[in-house]
C-alpha cells in the first residue's frame, strides 16, 4: 500500500505539472514575456560571442558617433559601442536581479515559515519586524544603507535585499497558516515527525507556488531599484557596463546624442516588461480558481 500510494502521489504531481505547463503555454502574454526573458539571458550568457566590441575600450575618435553600420546603436562618450555595453550589462543586471531575488526570497520564506507554524509570541515579535521593514519607503532605506555601507555592488544587494523580504514572509505566513491545520500534517504529527521535518518536509514545498509568482513578479523591481542605484552613483562603478550606468552617462547628452540614454533606457523597459508578463502568466496557470474552458 505504501509504494501504490507513492506511486499515486507521484502520478498526481506529475499530472499537476503538465496541466500547469499546459495553462502556462496557452497563456499568450507570458509566452511573449518568456521570450524576451530568454533573450536577454541568452545575450548574457553568451555577451563575449555576441557583443561586437569590447565594452569597455575607449575609442576618442569614434566620441559620439550616431548609429551606423560600424556601431548600430552608436557610440557614447568615450567612444565605446553602446550596443556591446547593452549586451555586458545585461549580464550584470540579470545577476544582480538573481542574486537579489534569492536572497530576499531566502530570508522572507524562513520567517515567514517560522512565524507561521510557532505562532503566538513568536508570530507577534517576527510580525511587527516585518511591519516595520514594510512600513519605509524601500528605496530611501536602500540609499541610506548603500551611503552607510558604500558604493558596489554587492552593497547595493546587500541594501536593497534588507528591506525587501517583507511581502515573502508575510506570503508565506499565510500560506503556512492555512498548511499546518491540514491533515497530512496531522499525520505526519502522528508518525512522530519534528517540528523541522514537519516545516521543510511537508509545509514548505506545498507553500513553494505562491511564492514562484512573487518571486517572477519581485524580479522586475529588483533590476529597476539597481538600476536607480547605478544611476545615482551608488551602484556599479564606471567602466562596467549597466543599464543605469549606461543612462546615467547619457542623461547629459540627450540632446547631441540621445542614442546613448535611449536604448539601454528601452533595454530595462522591455526585459520589465518581459518578466511581468512571465509573473502573470505563472500565477494565472498555478491559480487552481482559473479554469480555461
Amino acid at each position: 500500500m505504501g509504494a501504490k500510494g507513492n506511486m499515486a502521489n507521484r502520478g498526481r504531481k506529475r499530472t499537476q505539472f503538465y496541466e500547469v505547463a499546459r495553462r502556462l503555454g496557452k497563456h499568450k502574454l507570458a509566452g511573449a514575456g518568456f521570450t524576451i526573458v530568454l533573450l536577454v539571458i541568452i545575450a548574457s550568457i553568451f555577451a563575449p560571442w555576441i557583443a561586437p566590441y569590447n565594452p569597455t575600450q575607449m575609442d576618442l575618435g569614434q566620441m559620439l558617433s550616431a548609429p551606423s553600420v560600424k556601431h548600430l546603436l552608436g557610440t557614447d562618450l568615450y567612444g565605446r559601442d553602446v550596443l556591446s555595453r547593452i549586451i555586458y550589462g545585461a549580464r550584470i543586471d540579470i545577476m544582480i536581479g538573481i542574486v537579489l531575488v534569492a536572497i530576499e526570497a531566502g530570508v522572507g520564506i524562513l520567517i515567514g515559515l517560522i512565524s507561521g507554524y510557532y505562532g503566538r509570541m513568536i508570530d507577534d515579535i517576527l510580525m511587527r519586524f516585518t511591519d516595520m521593514v514594510w512600513a519605509f519607503p524601500p528605496m530611501v532605506l536602500a540609499l541610506g544603507l548603500v551611503v552607510a555601507l558604500g558604493a558596489g555592488i554587492m552593497n547595493v544587494i546587500i541594501a536593497i535585499a534588507v528591506v525587501s523580504w517583507a511581502q515573502f514572509a508575510r506570503v508565506t505566513r499565510s500560506e503556512v497558516q492555512s498548511l499546518k491545520e491540514r491533515e497530512f500534517i496531522e499525520a505526519a504529527r502522528a508518525i512522530g515527525e519534528n517540528n523541522f521535518s514537519i516545516i521543510f518536509r511537508y509545509i514548505l514545498p506545498n507553500a513553494l507556488a505562491p511564492n514562484l509568482v512573487l518571486a517572477t513578479l519581485a524580479m522586475p523591481g529588483a533590476l529597476l531599484t539597481a538600476s536607480a542605484m547605478s544611476f545615482l552613483g551608488f551602484g556599479v562603478q564606471p567602466p562596467t557596463p549597466e543599464w543605469g550606468a549606461i543612462l546615467a552617462d547619457g542623461r547629459e547628452y540627450l540632446r547631441v546624442a540621445p542614442w546613448i540614454a535611449t536604448f539601454p533606457g528601452l533595454a530595462i523597459l522591455f526585459t520589465v516588461l518581459g518578466f511581468n508578463f512571465l509573473g502573470d502568466g505563472v500565477r494565472d496557470a498555478l491559480d487552481p480558481k482559473l479554469r480555461e474552458t
